[in-house]
């Protein structure tokens, strides 16, 4: 082979740029002349005998060519833009994630149930508690593969998954990422379980079909040979030795396709779940898949199935920020993904013809700088937004130098580098860390109960509850300090009880003539929408600090803006804003990563969802606590989840779609008892009006379950008495939601004044 391949290196040279201009623009034109350059070099020194590389941008094709060969040997044939690749671990991608959300879409599984719920022998020895969302994570602590060894004694599907379904783990699951293959072998099995449908057939129907991807499919027909590049496993065979052995069929590898296919599903991807009027998955979903699935362990930081920040990431090269995504495949494939700037690079390597000695790892880390030093455009309103804590490092923390510094923080309040806004203050030179105080929760965000003053074991300093034997902080743990400082996670919902335990920091600095140092965030709900009704005058002040809608559309630091001149409270106060945040951009738009801000709210779905349901469940009801999904469910024993959802349906809400439901909460009311009801899948989440959807919610078990749902004797609804009443009184929801709008419009022209971010 080695003969094969020098003997050929003047005719690959010939033949490096091959087929096809650019489609576009002409390369020079559009700044990527050097892949010219760098994809000739690696085909001269052996690294592959040919690719096809292309890079688009929205709808545009900004460069395709194909270089050098895609066969070698006596026959030689030239790379063509329209070959056909064995896109190896890009099947998990391509095939296998986007097949799962469709089926939690379809209500047909959940990412927090057990494997085990829909494969029992997945189960045996230690992993009856792996969940779908571990195997898609790569988390499930599975080993990465099975070794050529173990190979030669499996010849066939029920013997290789009988393997798989009897070994042990070899990590705790949830505790880090580790890349496993068995992962997606074992989805692809989770596919066919609840859809039906072999992994093929469900992937070619409802993903390849519906996407124009004419040339992606398992197992190739023979018409496609000709244009199929080889790898060391002959030509059209898959090259992975497992998924060979499943006849070509599996959840890690087996599909094979074009780069113009690729294309096509990157476009899928930046559009947000659609492609030429043909919607394959929601915005929600595409967002679960690109977005951090867990905080980096030291492991790396992966998407559920798609890779964003690890060992494997070098598709990203060094330029992409992170928060672009994508995939490698052995075979030399890749696709990576920058939602800010809306350019996607496809490389498509045959680097295993003819000997499996080639390798395009730095080829594909060099393609992708190329590309992202092209972009000049990015528009500000989606490039990355840095928090107030990296605008208070980057100005070199001028308002805190000389000063006794007390902290109001949690650990999910992070900046850029990963460290806390308590680690950044407490290691920086110069800087006097006093007093750490903590909101509802405590210091790590994951406590439901009270919380008790201490110290932490990281810095040794005093730890200061504001949700333990008091709410306010006490003069005297403010005593000798120069400035307080308060980096908090807020979710946009009125009850969520930082802005309470902010204000009350601000009223108590403000009676010591403390300056305030507000770190500000972006509210991950967005800054425009407003909803709800104002609070009545019964409703309790900590969970209704100020008179505003439920949904009120500020950040953290606007709040205590507003507060400080509408509540009288005269504090000293600096807000440092965000960078790089607009009013309507969501969380997921903003390039951070998500950190939990409280125990049960863990994804942008449950923050959205708050608002109304939040205000709701005071009312003998469960909202998910002591479940995987607070918020995004509402049951009780009482409750006919077939009957409610037919009823919360014929409503006819934007946004949103409601199907049964039972659960089992380890969390009052209900603890222990299986609870009926319906879980709440967002479709819209522009179109949704969250604060509505409790309103609903609320009316229909009033209606169907008066007697036991009780609202007339216990529970308000969103802390007003009136909407309690209507409610009680039969009005028509949709005429309560209306008889919001005037506060609503009042409440814009409020915090007009104190608004920080443009629109």
């Amino acid at each position: 082979m080695t003969l094969i391949r020098t003997t050929l290196t003047v005719l690959a040279l010939s033949m490096i740029v091959l087929a096809s201009a650019a489609t576009a623009a002409d390369s020079a034109a559009g700044g990527f002349e050097r892949i010219d350059a760098v994809v000739g070099e690696a085909i001269t020194a052996g690294d592959l005998p040919g690719a096809v590389v292309l890079i688009g941008r929205g709808d545009g094709v900004l460069y395709e060519r194909a270089y050098g060969h895609r066969v070698l040997g006596p026959s030689p044939e030239p790379m063509t833009t329209d070959t056909v690749f064995d896109l190896a671990s890009l099947t998990k991608v391509v095939a296998t994630a986007i097949a799962i959300m469709q089926l939690v879409e379809a209500g047909k599984l959940r990412l927090q149930a057990p494997v085990a719920d829909y494969l029992p022998d997945f189960g045996a020895n230690g992993k009856d508690g792996i969940t779908v969302r571990q195997l898609l994570g790569h988390e499930s602590g599975l080993r990465a593969g099975l070794t050529a060894a173990v190979l030669q004694d499996l010849k066939d599907r029920p013997q290789i998954l009988r393997r798989i379904y009897d070994d042990k783990p070899i990590g705790r699951p949830g505790a880090k990422l580790l890349y496993s293959d068995l992962n997606f072998i074992v989805l692809g099995e989770v596919v066919a379980v609840t859809s039906g449908e072999r992994l093929d057939d469900y992937a070619r129907q409802h993903i390849f079909e519906p996407l124009a991807m004419g040339d992606t499919t398992f197992r190739p027909a023979a018409s496609l040979k000709p244009r199929i590049a080889p790898t060391d496993a002959g030509r059209g065979e898959v090259a992975d030795g497992i998924a060979r052995r499943l006849d070509g069929v599996s959840g890690h590898a087996g599909v094979f396709g074009t780069a113009a296919d690729l294309g096509r599903f990157c476009r899928m991807l930046l559009n947000g779940g659609e492609l030429d009027g043909v919607r394959v998955l929601s915005p929600l979903s595409v967002q679960r898949l690109t977005t951090p699935a867990m905080r980096d362990t030291g492991s790396g930081v992966r998407g559920l199935g798609f890779d964003i920040d690890t060992d494997f990431s070098g598709a990203r090269g060094d330029l992409f920020p992170f928060g672009s995504f994508g995939h490698t495949g052995h075979s030399g494939t890749s696709i990576w993904i920058d939602p800010q700037s809306g350019i996607y690079v496809i490389l498509l390597a045959n680097r295993l013809h003819p000997d499996g000695r080639g390798d395009v790892r730095a080829l594909r880390a060099q393609i992708a700088n190329i590309a992202a030093a092209a972009i000049v455009d990015t528009p500000r309103t989606i490039s990355r937004v840095h928090a107030g804590i990296d605008v208070l490092r980057a100005d070199g923390f001028a308002p805190l130098r000389g000063k006794r510094i007390g902290l109001l923080t949690h650990r999910p309040a992070i900046a850029s580098d990963g460290r806390t806004t308590l680690e950044v203050l407490r290691d920086e030179p110069g800087l006097r860390l006093a007093a750490v105080f903590t909101p509802e929760h405590g210091l790590d965000a994951d406590r439901d109960d009270k919380v008790d003053s201490g110290r932490d074991a990281q810095t040794g300093l005093p730890v200061f509850s504001l949700y333990g034997d008091t709410l306010r902080p006490a003069p005297e743990t403010l005593a000798g300090l120069d400035v307080v400082v308060i980096d908090l996670v807020d979710v946009g919902s009125r009850y969520y009880t930082y802005l309470a335990t902010m204000a009350y920091m601000l009223e108590a600095a403000a009676q010591l003539r403390i300056p305030i140092v507000v770190l500000d965030r972006p509210n991950p709900i967005n800054g425009v929408a407003v909803e709800g009704p104002l609070p009545g005058a019964a409703a309790p002040p900590f969970t209704n600090y100020h008179p505003m809608p439920m949904r009120h559309g500020l950040t953290l630091g606007e709040a205590a803006r507003l507060f400080n001149v509408e509540n009288r409270i005269g504090a000293d106060l600096t807000v440092i804003a965000a960078e790089g945040w607009g009013r309507r951009q969501w969380f997921d738009e903003t390039g951070l990563p998500w950190v939990n801000p409280s125990p049960n709210i863990r994804n942008l779905t449950q923050a959205l969802l708050y608002p109304g349901i939040g205000g709701i469940e005071g009312t003998a009801i469960s909202v998910g606590r002591g479940t995987d999904a607070p918020f995004e469910q509402i049951g009780a024993p009482w409750i006919d989840g077939v009957r409610l959802a037919a009823e919360l349906k014929s409503r006819g809400l934007p946004g949103i779609a409601f199907y049964p439901v039972t659960f089992t909460p380890a969390a009052p009311p209900y603890r222990d008892e299986v609870c009926r009801g319906v879980r709440l899948l967002i479709t819209d989440r522009e179109a949704l009006r969250p604060v509505r959807v409790g309103l609903e919610v609320a009316a229909a078990l009033h209606r169907l379950w008066g007697a036991a749902y009780y609202l007339d004797r216990k529970g308000e609804v969103f802390g007003s008495e009136a909407v309690r009443d209507a409610i009680v009184a039969g009005v028509d929801p949709a005429q309560i939601a209306a008889g919001w709008r005037a506060d609503e419009d009042r409440w814009r022209e409020r915090r007009e004044p104190h608004l920080l971010y443009p629109r």
